[in-house]
């Protein structure tokens, strides 16, 4: 048969490990066979980060700023353990903050809904999405290890020369240090494409900080939120019939947990880090997850939202069979391609999409599913299959 065309690229960007085994089984099983696959190659695979002293992934974030639609396979945000298995030049940062930083975009998770997997919180009967301020916060930290006793201050000197100083601690003995900052642009571009998502998916709003303790920057937050809905979005959401709801974090996670679902859940950029995995694990799992970065300029990043599998990469490498869940990466490729579809006017690469992401649920809903899965399904006798047999089974349905 005829290959569906593209007639413009993707950013693809390759990762690590056992997510990495895994992007090339689902382009060479799921995606090749059926589409002329145009991509743009950067591999953001640990040892080529290294090597080009991380130029490649701000070679690719702004790739995708060129055209804007990409794809992401996990990354490996390294350690001190990292650095010596890897024999790195230093600690690089995590591929995920540089990319979002550049991008300026907020990521949205929303879990992977199927048949057979029940939630682990009996209350959710509908998808809660996460919207994750993308910018900042702990990822674009500066960190010191204080060696002994001494005084550590923050210190603004403004253009004019004048210094505001703030007294942090005043150490009497060894300890540690962080500072780490946002920006009230980035953190308006979160707030309405928040308003903006919900008012797309007609879904109440939710969003947390904890601003009682953090008085300034937490506080920010909530203050920027606030004064963006009153001014521009009080009005649409009382026509759609949804709510904007603000509450403190720890609040937030009581009521989630007695939740329904149906909502989105804006965090800030750590929040969301955790949440979305929380928020995963149950509904079934981390590989149960969509993730899209959308940036104020209209630029679509699709990636999965877990890390690089780590364990199933060492009993790969040992030739042992593994079951690792494919589903987060298949529904990247088909987020980005389905997007790259609607930008170019391509139904027929949308359409796919669709396909290939039906043909994946169709699978688990067989009982035909990876480990992480049969442990936890309600289908009787689940055939558990490996990491390959699990996209190969897909493949056959699509």
């Amino acid at each position: 048969m005829d290959k569906i065309k593209m007639t413009t690229p993707i950013v693809e960007m390759d990762g690590d490990e056992m997510t990495r085994i895994l992007w090339q089984m689902i382009k060479d099983n799921l995606l090749l066979p059926y589409i002329d696959l145009k991509t743009e190659y950067y591999d953001l695979g640990l040892p080529c980060r290294d090597q080009t002293d991380d130029q490649v992934t701000i070679d690719s974030a702004n790739a995708t700023k060129k055209y804007k639609v990409a794809v992401k396979c996990a990354t490996i945000t390294p350690n001190a353990d990292r650095v010596k298995e890897y024999s790195l030049k230093e600690m690089w940062k995590s591929p995920n903050a540089t990319i979002r930083a550049l991008l300026d975009g907020t990521v949205f998770r929303a879990p992977i809904v199927v048949k057979g997997i029940d939630p682990c919180v009996k209350s959710w009967k509908k998808p809660i999405t996460i919207a994750r301020h993308a910018y900042g916060d702990v990822y674009k930290a500066t960190e010191m290890k204080i060696p002994g006793a001494g005084k550590v201050e923050l210190v603004y000197t403004a253009e004019d020369g004048t210094e505001t100083r703030e007294t942090v601690h005043a150490f009497q003995g060894p300890g540690i240090i962080q500072g780490m900052h946002n920006l009230s642009d980035s953190i308006e571009s979160f707030a309405k494409s928040c308003f903006n998502y919900a008012l797309d998916t007609k879904q109440d709003l939710w969003f947390a900080t904890k601003d009682t303790i953090s008085k300034k920057y937490d506080h920010t937050f909530k203050d920027i939120f606030q004064d963006i809905f009153d001014a521009d979005f009080a009005d649409l959401f009382k026509e759609a019939g949804i709510s904007y709801f603000y509450t403190l974090i720890d609040d937030a996670v009581a009521r989630v947990m007695k939740a329904d679902g149906g909502f989105i859940w804006a965090c800030k950029n750590y929040d969301g880090d955790v949440m979305s995995d929380m928020v995963s694990s149950a509904f079934g799992s981390l590989a149960m997850m969509t993730s899209v970065l959308v940036s104020p300029d209209g630029d679509y990043e699709y990636e999965a939202a877990h890390g690089t599998v780590q364990r199933h990469y060492y009993q790969h490498l040992k030739g042992q069979e593994t079951s690792t869940n494919s589903m987060a990466t298949i529904f990247a490729w088909s987020g980005a391609l389905r997007k790259r579809g609607e930008l170019d006017g391509n139904q027929e690469l949308a359409d796919f999409a669709d396909r290939l992401e039906q043909a994946s649920l169709d699978t688990i809903e067989a009982g035909e599913m990876t480990k992480d899965l049969a442990l936890i399904t309600t289908i009787p006798n689940p055939t558990v299959l490996s990491s390959e047999d699990f996209i190969k089974a897909i493949a056959k349905r699509l």
